[in-house]
Parts: structure tokens; C-alpha cells; sequence
């Protein structure tokens, strides 16, 4: 069975504005519901053990069935509760990598040096690096080998500029995901706000924003057969 690498945030504060963040709850759930019976998955984070929800994320999706499914999981709390310390795995043991989103990984995973060098390591030992909604902070600084980001001359999408100034979240942010894409060379499209929209450039998968779970999902397992 192949092994798909989810690496969360452990990054609960939400800038200075008093509220917490982390993960979104659908950015995980969906995948992780679709993508569980197919594949070996397993959760890391930089620091390892709990990754945090973002409450807000909770509260939009009260009434997500799939979001119920995953809280009622026990293997899947448990896999959020006590993730792996990602400096601990190596990417050999991994078809590809997803990065899902919320607030979080902006403070974190964008600037954690362990992690953007997985995702270098996963993507020139020919393995898929997907990344969704915020999940993109993660690899969007990511360097290669010969010095060149990652996503320079690449399709890529994630969450927009509008995204972020329609839940007034744009002045607490450390930068401006799209902002950080297109000045490192990304190609950077989307489509309205909060629609579905995931964009594959050879082994690179990104997704807009929490509505594209399902379709990043569904384009992984198509990548890896």
C-alpha cells in the first residue's frame, strides 16, 4: 500500500488578534475520508504530538457530515492527538505529501527549514507535493537543489488575496499567500471565492481553498493509482 504524508501546523495563535487557529477541520477530514481506505496516511508536524483545530473551522463545518465522521473517528483523532515529529521521517518512505491548510502554516510551516526541505526532497525523488487552501505557505518558499523555489514556472493556486480580505484576516497575516506565490515565480491562478478549484502542473497539486478538498483528494489517488 502506498504512504501518503499529511504534515499539519502546531501553530494555534492567530497573529494579534486574540482568537486561535490551526488546521481546518474539512482541509483534513475530507481527504483523510476519502483517501483512508486506499492509502497507509500518516500525520506529522514539526514539533509533533497535537496539532491544533482552528475553532472557527469547527463552527462553519457544524453540520459537515464528513466533518462528524472524522471527530467520531478514533484512529483519526488519535493520528491528529499524537502526530510524528516530521524531522523523524525520511521522504523515501512516502509517495507524496499534503499540506493542508487553516491559518496555521502560515506561521509555521512556511518559515520551518525541516519542512520546506521534505518537500524539496519529495519532489526530486520524483514523489507528488500537494498542498491546499494555507497549505501552500508550506512549499511556496520551498528551494530545490540547483536554487530555484518550487513552484516557480508552475501552475499553482491557493488561498486568494480576496479570500483572505473577505474574512478580514489580511492585515494579521505574516504575508499574503498569493502575494508569496507569484513573487517566487508561481503561475498563480483561481477562480471565484470559495469554489472548488485544484491545479496540477506535473507533481505539483494545490488546491484554492477548503472547498477543493475533495477534488485535491480525488486528483491525488487519480496521480497515484
Amino acid at each position: 500500500m502506498k504512504s501518503i504524508l499529511l504534515i499539519l501546523t502546531n501553530h494555534a495563535d492567530l497573529g494579534t488578534t486574540g482568537k486561535k487557529t490551526g488546521f481546518w477541520i474539512s482541509e483534513v477530514a475530507h481527504p483523510y475520508n476519502f483517501l483512508k481506505d486506499k492509502y497507509n496516511l500518516v500525520f506529522a508536524s514539526p514539533l509533533g504530538g497535537p496539532s491544533p483545530v482552528d475553532p472557527g473551522s469547527l463552527e462553519a463545518h457544524a453540520d459537515d457530515a464528513e466533518v462528524k465522521t472524522f471527530l467520531a473517528d478514533p484512529v483519526a483523532q488519535k493520528l491528529v492527538a499524537t502526530t510524528v515529529v516530521l524531522n523523524t521521517l525520511d521522504p523515501k518512505d512516502f509517495d507524496a505529501v499534503l499540506y493542508p491548510g487553516g491559518h496555521g502554516p502560515m506561521y509555521d510551516l512556511a518559515v520551518d527549514a525541516f519542512s520546506l526541505g521534505f518537500a524539496a526532497r519529495m519532489y526530486e525523488q520524483n514523489k507528488i507535493v500537494a498542498a491546499l487552501c494555507h497549505g501552500p505557505a508550506g512549499i511556496a518558499d520551498v528551494k530545490l537543489s540547483d536554487g530555484s523555489f518550487l513552484v516557480s514556472g508552475k501552475n499553482v493556486t491557493g488561498f486568494a488575496n480576496s479570500e483572505e480580505d473577505a474574512v478580514q484576516l489580511s492585515a494579521f497575516m505574516p504575508f499574503l499567500l498569493e502575494d508569496k506565490l507569484k513573487q517566487n515565480g508561481g503561475l498563480y491562478t483561481k477562480k471565484a471565492d470559495w469554489a472548488s478549484y485544484v491545479v496540477v502542473d506535473g507533481r505539483l497539486v494545490t488546491g484554492q481553498n477548503p472547498a477543493s478538498g475533495h477534488e485535491l483528494a480525488k486528483k491525488l489517488h487519480e496521480m497515484l493509482g
